[in-house]
This record gives structure tokens, sequence and C-alpha cells, in this order.
């Protein structure tokens, strides 16, 4: 929902780094993956109950994966980074959920699960539509030039980084700001199966 808002704000200074790592020899692919190990370490992170070093890991992740973006524009967009790069934000935005199931199965377990739920039909949307966007040559640059075209929802990345930010700050709160999550989530998938139909008949 924010996502497009803030790229006019974020892009530029975001623009300037990566052009400034490119020039350095660093690779859009190793932004990519340093961003994910960083991920798992806040996954891990959650697990052991370290919520402030999970809050900093998260930050840290959501910096990189809009880095390696950066260093590719700065260099060349390749279809394997932007592959890795859908492939491991989906990752890691399944790990965090898990990550608090784990810590706490008792208090968190069904909320995470419902959460996870809401995401995987969330993605389901996502691709799919991103799949028959690129069949008809469908293009966009509402979301920043992206190796996908897909359609906007009320929950993107601004929204889950704010979300799983929150979260690890108020641990105790998790189940209520996972199940209202949710509900935002689901929303926007299925606003999101609406439109794309839509689109494509």
């Amino acid at each position: 929902m924010f996502d497009s808002r803030l790229r006019p704000l974020i892009d530029p200074p975001i623009n300037r780094l990566g052009a400034a790592l490119a020039a350095r020899g660093v690779s859009a692919d190793g932004v990519t993956l340093a961003g994910f190990a960083t991920g798992v370490c806040a996954a891990l992170a959650v697990c052991l109950g370290h919520f402030w070093a999970a809050f900093l890991l998260i930050a840290v992740n959501r910096l990189f994966d809009g880095l390696d973006g950066a260093v590719a524009r700065a260099t060349h967009l390749t279809d394997r980074g932007g592959y890795l790069d859908i492939v491991l934000d989906f990752a890691f935005y399944g790990l965090i959920p898990l990550a608090f199931a784990i810590h706490d199965p008792d208090h968190n377990a069904l909320a995470a699960a419902v959460l996870l739920a809401s995401f995987y039909l969330n993605g389901a949307a996502f691709l799919a539509f991103a799949i028959m966007a690129e069949k008809r040559k469908l293009t966009t640059t509402a979301q920043g030039r992206k190796s996908l075209y897909y359609v906007a929802g009320l929950a993107e990345g601004t929204e889950t980084i704010a979300v799983f930010l929150i979260m690890a700050a108020l641990p105790d709160w998790f189940p209520v700001v996972a199940m209202a999550f949710a509900a935002l989530t689901f929303a926007s998938a299925i606003a999101r199966v609406v439109a794309g139909a839509l689109n494509l008949g």
C-alpha cells in the first residue's frame, strides 16, 4: 500500500549507495545473499528470545533488500538476481512468524500459522499474476524497476517490515499483531486475485 508512495523518497539515497557499492565491485547477488543471511540470524534471534537483536537484524535485512536492486540497476539487472531476490524475500517473510512459533508455541503457534497461511495465499496471487503478466509482456514502474510485474496490494513490503519490527519490539503482543496483519494480508490477497482476474480477462 505504501511501497509506491515511499519509492520517490527512498530510491535516490539507496541508488547512490548502490552505485557506490557497484563501483567497488560489490555484486547484487552478493548483497541479496548477505541480506538473507542477516534475515536468518534475525529469525534465530527471535527463537532464542533476543528480540532487540532481532529488531536490528530485521532492519539491516531490509536495507540489504533495497541495496541489491540498487546495485543491479547501477550495473545490469539479471533474471538470476530477480529470482534470488523474490525467493529469498519470501523465505525471510516465512521465517519470522515461524521463529515466533518456535520461541513460544503455546502462545504464538496458532497466530503464526494463520499469518503464514495469509502469506501463502498472497504470495500465490502475487506470483501467478507475475507469470501471466510476463506472458502478455505487461510492465510497470509503480514500485520502481522490478524483475516482476505484480498487482499492488494492501499488504506489501513496507507494511510487512513495519509489522515485523513491531513484533520484535513488543513480542508479547505477537498473537494480536499477527492476527490483525493476517486479516489485512487475506484482504490484500483477495483484492489481488480479483484485480488480477479483471486485468487478465
